[in-house]
C-alpha cells in the first residue's frame, strides 16, 4: 500500500475536523491557583484541538505534509488558510509564554517536544509560507529544553508510550541534522550509549495500551545514528532470528479489542508504527528488504480500515498511517 491523493485527501478530511475541535480536551496542565482554570483555547492558542496538544500538534504535522505532497488537491488551500490563521506569531508567541509557566518543565516530555520539532521542520519546507520562521523559537526552546532533559536522563524509557526515549529522539534528530548540529551529535552519542550493546531483543510486546514498539523503536533511532555498514551488524545482533519468524510477537499485528476506549485503541497506533519502522529498517538492510516489506504490510492492512471511525482513534491515527505510507524520502 502505498500513499495516493486519494489516501491524502481522506487524511486531510480527518485532519481538518480534529486540529480545531477544542473539545473533549485532556490537558497536561499544572495549576498553582484559581486563576490558572483556563479553557484549552486560552492556554493553547495553536495547539487547542484535537484531544490533546501533542495529537494537534503531529495533526498539523499531517496537514502541511499533505498540502505540501498534494499541492492540486481540494484541501490544499484550506490548509493554507487555516494554518495562516492559526500559526501566527501572536498565538505561537502565547504558546512559547506558556513554557515558562510554573510546573510546565515537564510539560508534553519528550512525545510532544519531539512532535514540534517534526512540524517545525515540515513548516520550514514550505517557502511561500513564514510558517517555518514563525515556529522556529517553540522549536528552539523544546531543542533546548531536550538537551537539558538528555544530561539529566541516565537511563532510557522503553515503554511503548509517549515516553519513549527512541521515538522521541528518532524525530528529534531530524530536526537537529539541519538546525542544531551540537544537539544532533548529542541525540547520537545517547543512542549509542543507552542501546549500542542491546543483543538478542526478546520484543515482550505489546502492552495492552502501547502504540510503539518497544523494540523497533529502538531498531529505528539506531538506523538513524549509525553508518549503514555498522547498523546492519547491531541489527543483526539485536534481532539474530528474524529468518526463523522469531521474536514472533513482532511479526503478528496487534488485536484491538475495543476501538473506542482511548488506551486499547493505542494498538491500531501500534501497528501503523510498526508498519512505519518496518519499512525504514528494511531499505537500511537490504536482506531483510522482502521481509520487512512483507511485515510493513501485514500491520498496515490490520490499522488502515480503523484511521477513521471513532474519536478515540480518529484524532492521532493519521498521523501514523502518513508515516508509514509516505516513506522516509519524501
Amino acid at each position: 500500500m502505498e500513499l495516493t491523493e486519494k489516501i491524502a485527501r481522506g487524511f486531510a478530511r480527518i485532519a481538518l475536523g480534529h486540529v480545531s475541535q477544542e473539545y473533549p480536551r485532556k490537558l497536561d496542565h499544572v495549576m498553582n491557583a484559581d486563576a490558572d482554570v483556563l479553557p484549552p483555547r486560552v492556554l493553547h492558542p495553536c495547539f487547542f484541538g484535537s484531544f490533546d496538544w501533542h495529537s494537534c500538534v503531529h495533526g498539523w504535522w499531517t496537514l502541511l505534509t499533505l498540502r505540501r505532497l498534494y499541492p492540486d488537491m481540494p484541501a490544499a488551500a484550506q490548509i493554507g488558510e487555516l494554518a495562516e490563521t492559526t500559526l501566527s506569531e501572536d498565538k505561537l508567541a502565547a504558546e512559547l509564554d506558556y513554557l515558562s509557566r510554573p510546573g510546565s518543565a515537564g510539560f508534553e516530555r519528550p512525545y510532544g517536544w519531539a512532535w514540534l520539532l517534526y512540524l517545525h521542520l515540515e513548516a520550514v519546507r514550505h517557502e511561500d509560507q513564514a510558517w517555518g520562521q514563525r515556529l522556529e523559537p517553540l522549536a528552539r526552546a523544546f531543542a533546548k529544553r531536550l538537551e537539558s532533559y538528555l544530561a539529566i536522563l541516565t537511563y532510557p524509557i522503553r515503554t511503548g508510550t509517549h515516553f519513549n526515549s527512541a521515538f522521541a529522539l528518532t524525530l528529534a534528530v531530524e530536526w537537529a541534522d539541519q538546525f542544531d548540529p551540537d544537539l544532533a551529535e548529542t541525540v547520537r552519542g545517547t543512542a549509542k550509549r543507552w542501546f549500542g550493546e542491546d543483543r538478542g531483543c526478546q520484543a515482550w510486546e505489546p502492552g495492552g495500551d502501547e502504540f510503539l514498539s518497544p523494540a523497533l523503536s529502538v531498531a529505528l533511532l539506531m538506523q538513524k545514528s549509525l553508518p549503514a555498514d555498522m547498523f546492519a551488524g547491531w541489527f543483526g545482533a539485536f534481532l539474530p532470528d528474524l529468518s526463523n519468524s522469531q521474536p514472533a510477537t513482532l511479526f503478528k499485528p496487534a488485536t484491538v479489542s475495543d476501538r473506542s476506549d482511548g488506551k486499547v485503541a493505542h494498538l491500531d497506533g501500534l501497528n501503523l508504527s510498526r508498519a512505519w519502522a518496518w519499512r525504514e529498517i528494511g531499505q537500511a538492510v537490504p536482506e531483510h528488504a522482502v521481509l520487512a516489506e512483507r511485515l510493513a504490510k501485514t500491520h498496515l492492512d490490520a490499522a488502515m480500515p480503523h484511521v477513521a471511525g471513532d474519536y478515540a482513534g480518529e484524532h492521532w491515527l493519521a498521523s501514523f498511517a502518513l508515516l508509514a505510507l509516505m516513506g522516509s524520502s519524501q
